[in-house]
């Protein structure tokens, strides 16, 4: 089993091995510019790699991209053997990275604190406080209320 640090750095040599080929190496149509590789995992007996990536657009286009990329896969994997200088050249799996869909539900979400802060600024604009407005004791007060108690009974 290889080291952590050994497993890192033929994670990234694969994910800047993988890009330059899918933006000058290869000539799908599918791919295009619209693919970003984003990040690579590499497994602990360097075997298997995941490489992560974005599509820029719809729906239609990102299934097109992930059809590129499997097509796309054995060209792939013989050029990041090439650069890699291994034993044994890792499997590559291609996932869709998820972190630009969750970015945009984050921000929705905070979009949507934003207005219900608004939302209460205004509701509470012209609003008093209910009690008094110096609502804590000071210590002269404790005394006299004593007194006061004191000569009642």
């Amino acid at each position: 089993m290889a080291d952590n640090a050994r497993a890192k750095r033929l994670a990234d040599l694969i994910r800047e091995v993988v890009a330059q080929k899918l933006q000058r190496g290869i000539k799908d149509p599918r791919l295009g510019t619209h693919v970003t590789i984003t990040d690579t995992r590499v497994t602990g007996d360097l075997r298997e790699a995941t490489v992560f990536y974005t599509v820029y657009g719809d729906d239609e286009e990102r299934a097109a991209a992930a059809a590129g990329l499997e097509s796309a896969k054995g060209v792939l994997r013989s050029a990041v053997g090439a650069a890699a200088g291994v034993k044994f050249t890792p499997t590559l799996a291609f996932v869709a990275d998820a972190l630009p869909d969750t970015a945009k539900t984050i921000e929705d979400l905070l979009d949507k604190a934003k207005a219900s802060d608004a939302k209460v600024r205004e509701v509470s604009a012209g609003a008093a406080f209910a009690g008094e407005a110096d609502p804590y004791r000071k210590p002269g007060a404790e005394d006299d209320a004593d007194e006061t108690d004191d000569a009642a009974e």
